[in-house]
Parts: C-alpha cells; structure tokens; sequence
C-alpha cells in the first residue's frame, strides 16, 4: 500500500512512504488504533504509579481503568456522531464502524469523568481524589493517543508558511481531511501539489507534556481533592482553545460556524479555574 511523503523542511525532516498501518495475515491493522491502546495502558500505568505515590490502593485503579476504557472509547465516538451527524444519518450502520475513523477526545473525557463519579461512589471513595489521580493516565493517553493522527495525516492546521514546525503534505491528501470551506482558502498555498501547515496535534501533544508535568509537582501542594482535576480541565481547554483555532477539520455546532471544542474548551476554563480559587480561598478562611 502507497504510504504518504510527509516532512518538516523547517526542521530538516524528510519521512517517505508514511503507511497508516500494516497487514497481518490480510487483515489491516491501523497505527492509529495501536497508538491508542499503547496510549490506554501506559495512561493506567502512569496512574498507577501516582496511586501508590499518594499512599492509594492501586488496584483500585486497575479495576476503574478496566470499565472506564471501553465506556470512553464509546462516548468519544458517540460524541463525534452527535456533532457529524449529517455524515450518518443516510447510513446509520456507519455509526458503528469506527474502523474510517471518528472518535473526539472530549468525548472520551466525558465518559471517562462520567465514569469516575459512579465508581467512586460505589466503591465509597474520595471522587475528587479518584479524578486527581486518574486524570494524570488520561492527559498520558492524551500525548500518546495524538500521534495516531499524524500516521492518519489528520488533526492538522492552516497553512503555516514560515512556521519552525511546518509540515508538509501532498495537497491531495491534506484536502482530504479538511473541510470544503478550508479547502477553497487553501489552495492558493498549493506549491508543487504539496502545502505546508500546521501540525496541531504535535501542539496539542507537547501542550499535554508540559500539562502533564505541572500536574505531577502541583499534585504534591493541592490544598482540596479534585483540584488537580480542576487543573487538568483548565489547562487542557486552555491550549485546547488556542489549538483548535487553527485547525481545519472542526466539529461545529448543529447549524452555526461556532468550533464545538473551542466553545466547550473555553467554559472548562473559566469554570475549572474560577472553582480553584473559589475553593482555595474557603480552605484559606
């Protein structure tokens, strides 16, 4: 199978014949969905580490991770069906053939907080606590899970001319995975049947880094549990925000222009980081 000439001149990169996956036995395996499970179990392991770190039971998290994981994959793909609906609702079997893509990180953390919640209640534990520690495995899967998109050639931005970190793609393949609208703006850019543009989810992904880092040393000096958590919601819908900004495959909502993780990144921020210092001033009293 033909695999996709992606590079970053900027950088001195060069990758040909990039292949989305690989056949076993005839049957296709894609990177993306190895990425993603690589992306699950290191998230648990990471989790794990932090439970015993903060004097927890980890098997507490094992148990959470083995219902939390399969019920975040469903939300995040239910919530891309819920926002792409007019890509479905001609051919509902589609919905559930996840194997053309189609999953939303925000989804995948609804589910995952959803989750959280009710476990945490049924096994008579700390919530906030459950999410503080929990939260630092799926900001791991978060930073693993991304770099799916660039064997996919997905989750990119607009045109990124000069940019250190421009990446370069065949015009065919970038058009493919943009919308109608950003594809008319981009074709001006359009050099020798390639264009150069920005590779968002390398963004997101080294945003996360830093997120997940932060996390880790601020855990140690939180004065509430679930704070960590607040922080995690207002961090990531932070660069989220700024992220989704530039990229050219955003999920609207239903019938306006509005970028439906952009909105929803915003209100976690405010919300998240306006609760801290709520809460932070009331443990101070």
């Amino acid at each position: 199978m033909t695999g996709v000439n992606i590079e970053f001149p900027n950088l001195g990169i060069s990758l040909h014949n990039v292949q989305s996956g690989f056949d076993v036995f005839g049957f296709r395996i894609a990177f993306y969905g190895v990425i993603i499970a690589a992306g699950m179990i290191i998230g648990y392991l990471v989790a794990e580490w932090q439970a015993r770190r903060t004097g927890q039971n980890p098997d507490l998290y094992l148990d959470f991770a083995l219902i939390a994981i399969p019920i975040s994959v469903i939300c995040a793909r239910i919530y891309y069906v819920i926002f792409s609906w007019d890509l479905y609702q001609d051919n509902l079997l589609e919905v559930f053939n996840t194997r053309h893509g189609g999953l939303a990180i925000y989804g995948g953390v609804i589910g995952a907080f959803a989750t959280a919640y009710i476990y945490a209640k049924v096994k008579k534990v700390s919530s906030g606590l459950l999410a503080d520690t929990g939260c630092l495995g799926l900001i791991t899967g978060q930073i693993i899970g991304r770099w799916g998109n660039f064997f996919n050639s997905e989750a990119f931005g607009g045109y990124a001319g000069n940019s250190l970190f421009a990446m370069k793609l065949p015009w065919s393949v970038a058009k493919s995975n943009m919308s109608l609208s950003d594809a008319l703006v981009m074709e001006k850019y359009v050099l020798n049947d390639s264009i150069l543009v920005h590779p968002t989810f390398l963004y997101e992904s080294v945003w996360n880094v830093l997120l997940l880092i932060l996390l880790v040393f601020y855990s140690k000096h939180k004065k509430f549990d679930g704070e960590v958590m607040l922080l995690y919601l207002a961090g990531y819908g932070l660069g989220r925000f700024w992220i989704e900004s530039m990229r050219t495959d955003q999920l609207l909502l239903w019938n306006t222009s509005i970028p439906v993780s952009m909105a929803l990144s915003a209100l976690l921020a405010i919300v998240s980081f306006g609760i801290i210092v709520f809460k932070r001033r009331k443990v101070v009293k």
